[in-house]
């Protein structure tokens, strides 16, 4: 009950912050409109003129701090608001200015007089030529090479889709992502794509505003003259003086903000929309970095120190500015010592017990990982738990995967640094025996070449860790070039990820140890306990039953389907012994899974078979004594023939079976294995009899 009451409690304030950072979108549409219809006082253009550098400014600062594309999703719109803000501000502005511009040259507000006299020295001939320069560098050269580069940024985005879709499939393929990151992935390439076309058309927003800006400015002026000499009864000097130094302060209040702002489009043209909303993205993108707050509100408070600035609005704002930015960083201290706390707690209890146990006991006795990873320096920062290292997260997705798909949980893979190792290697280690070693650099990607690229790639030459393709380690700079090309373009985590997987997947049977058999059967006996009970150990011993299941697994069968395989063992467990007979047994029972592991669908079994008189040679080599070998010469040719076959076979794009007897397939399958690990070798017995069989390869024939 306090649960419940607790979390209603909590939910309020959680869905009142949300709908507030919801409104600021509608807000902000609402102010600018206010302010194009309604006469603003000159205190409030002030801050709103102040408020707009702010936001110009920090808009720069989050589009230089940003390192993923999608950290500033929102720049589009952002641009979109504040040439809106910019415009309304101009009119605003100039309503004022036309009314009230007789009064003297503050009659729009402290800060147009300040960029007016300050900036300009009070001389309007000199305002309009800076006002001109800074329009023709927003326009000319900022905003038309802004445009220029989302422009081209959106075809090549376009045309490298399908090998980042690719790449994408091989990760899902590979186990090293699930069905929901790559459904996230997928949205962040379409995304990325979505973005260049936004940035071009948000280019022409700044265009647009410097022409507006250049437009108003000549009708403020010519109006100015006009109201002042009609109205007011001014002389044309006298008008002049005024209304252009204000214009002039107006127009440059104005372009200097929209300068910075087509700054930060050339900075962050690699940026794309969100799912969120406009309101949620400018809340929780802009203000969150303390150190943007911090720089803006300095720069800010300094602005507000010039002498004739408008001391309280710029100090204001710049001083909650800082406020808030120590406020957040005050958090985020008070947090990282408690977790120091937490963390150094242990070890330092650890280190005094070990100064007071001296002496060396059994916890001196170091045993072996079952799995091992090994990394030099350079690689430490992706399997930093600290640092959110990804190539973490992407060992976690091996694991389950393997799970999923084998039938049984693998270890846990221990990872160490080792300084013995090349700064950029790594080691893989079963039981402490070396089964795979590599090196992967941060910062670059792996080109894979999958045997149809259109153009060769500058980098350093390699080979993929995994499954000995060429490969080319490539700049960040080149990675869109290279998968334009047909390359298969992954970085560094995914490359020891995939290695990672390709071994534990095939050293599988060494790792299914007698405990992993265990908490097999006890998981199988939580939905069937009579099954396990009556097989392990009354009819079958757990060694018996761990040696079937590694020979499946030395085969390339998962065992998922552990109720048919005890089903099948409890058939024949009774009337064998050996475990290879048994696992015979088992293939049999499992036929129509083995068969489709290999040939999905209903299509037939296009498969290599052996030649009659080689099969004939081989049954009665077979059936001679209790130990039957291989005559060398007769090893030899079978070895060759079947080599030449597979080969025929795989330039066909068929996957590499032989079909054989039954009596025939155990002792081929061992001899074969070790010189042609992926060859699979099948019984007639073992495909059922809903599938027809095609032999479109004969060994030794």
């Amino acid at each position: 009950m306090n649960a419940r009451a607790g979390f209603f409690a909590k939910r309020p304030d959680a869905l009142g912050t949300q709908n507030l950072r919801a409104l600021a979108g509608p807000i902000l549409i609402c102010m600018i409109l206010g302010m194009m219809i309604l006469p603003l006082p000159a205190f409030l253009l002030d801050l709103l003129f102040t408020f707009n550098i702010a936001l110009s400014v920090m808009v720069l600062l989050v589009s230089m701090y940003t390192q993923k594309p999608l950290d500033f999703a929102a720049f589009p719109s952002v641009l979109l608001f504040s040439t809106l803000l910019r415009l309304s501000l101009n009119v605003a502005s100039t309503r004022i200015v036309l009314l009230e511009g007789h009064t003297g040259p503050d009659a729009a507000g402290q800060v147009i007089e300040s960029f007016g006299h300050f900036l300009v020295g009070g001389n309007f001939a000199v305002g309009i030529v800076v006002f001109v320069i800074l329009m023709i560098i927003n326009f000319m050269v900022i905003t038309k090479g802004a445009g220029r580069i989302a422009e081209v940024g959106a075809r090549f985005t376009l045309d490298a889709m399908p090998g980042k879709q690719m790449a994408i499939d091989a990760d899902l393929n590979a186990g090293l992502i699930n069905e929901e990151t790559a459904k996230k992935r997928r949205q962040a390439v379409a995304q990325e794509a979505e973005f260049y076309g936004s940035m071009d058309g948000a280019s022409k927003f700044v265009r647009g505003d410097a022409i507006a800006g250049l437009l108003i400015m000549v009708i403020n002026v010519v109006g100015g003259l006009i109201v002042g000499m009609l109205q007011h009864d001014m002389d044309f000097g006298h008008a002049a003086t005024n209304y252009t130094l204000l214009t002039i302060g107006d127009g440059l209040v104005a372009q200097i903000p929209s300068l910075i702002i087509s700054t930060a489009a050339g900075v962050i043209v690699s940026r794309v929309a969100t799912e969120e909303d406009i309101g949620t993205q400018l809340t929780g993108q802009l203000f969150q970095n303390p150190r943007v707050l911090m720089i803006t509100g300095v720069i800010i408070g300094i602005m507000g120190l010039i002498p004739g600035m408008p001391h309280f609005a710029f100090m204001l704002l710049g001083g909650g500015l800082i406020y808030a930015a120590r406020t957040m960083n005050k958090r985020a201290e008070a947090k990282k010592k408690a977790g120091s706390i937490t963390d150094v707690t242990p070890l330092a209890s650890a280190a005094a017990a070990t100064a007071e146990n001296a002496e060396a006991s059994w916890e001196d006795v170091a045993l072996i990982d079952p799995l091992g990873l090994e990394v030099g320096y350079r690689l430490i920062p992706l399997v930093d738990k600290n640092a959110d290292g990804e190539l973490l997260k992407r060992i976690k997705g091996i694991r389950k995967k393997f799970a999923q798909e084998i039938g049984f949980l693998p270890p846990v893979i221990h990872i160490r640094d080792n300084l013995e190792l090349r700064p950029n290697g790594y080691r893989i280690a079963l039981k402490g025996v070396e089964v795979g070693v590599g090196e992967a650099f941060p910062g670059q990607w792996l080109a894979i070449n999958p045997g149809q690229v259109s153009a060769a790639l500058p980098g350093t030459q390699t080979q993929d860790p995994a499954f000995g393709l060429p490969a080319v380690w490539i700049d960040t700079n080149l990675r869109e070039q290279a998968q334009v090309y047909g390359y298969t373009v992954v970085d560094a985590s995914t490359v020891v990820a995939t290695h990672l997987n390709h071994l534990v997947v095939t050293h599988a049977a060494e790792l299914l140890g007698r405990q992993e058999v265990q908490a097999l059967l006890e998981r199988i006996g939580k939905d069937t306990p009579s099954l396990t009970e009556d097989l392990v150990p009354k009819v079958l011993s757990l060694t018996t039953l761990q040696k079937v299941l590694q020979n499946l697994l030395d085969e390339s069968v998962p065992i998922r389907d552990m109720r048919t395989i005890l089903d099948a063992l409890q058939e024949h467990a009774p009337r064998m012994a050996d475990p290879y007979d048994l696992t015979g047994a088992v293939r049999l029972a499992l036929g129509r899974a083995i068969t489709q592991q290999w040939y999905p669908g209903s299509d037939d079994l296009q498969v290599m078979g052996l030649d009659p008189t080689l099969e004939r040679v081989l049954s009665q080599a077979l059936s001679t004594g209790t130990n039957p070998g291989l005559e060398p010469g007769l090893a030899q040719t079978l070895m060759t023939s079947t080599q030449n076959a597979m080969m025929r076979q795989q330039n066909l794009g068929l996957p590499p079976v032989l079909l054989v007897q039954h009596s025939l397939r155990a002792m081929l399958a061992r001899f074969l294995r070790r010189s042609l690990p992926q060859l699979k070798v099948l019984s007639y017995a073992e495909v059922p009899d809903t599938r027809n069989v095609k032999v479109v390869n004969l060994i030794g024939g």
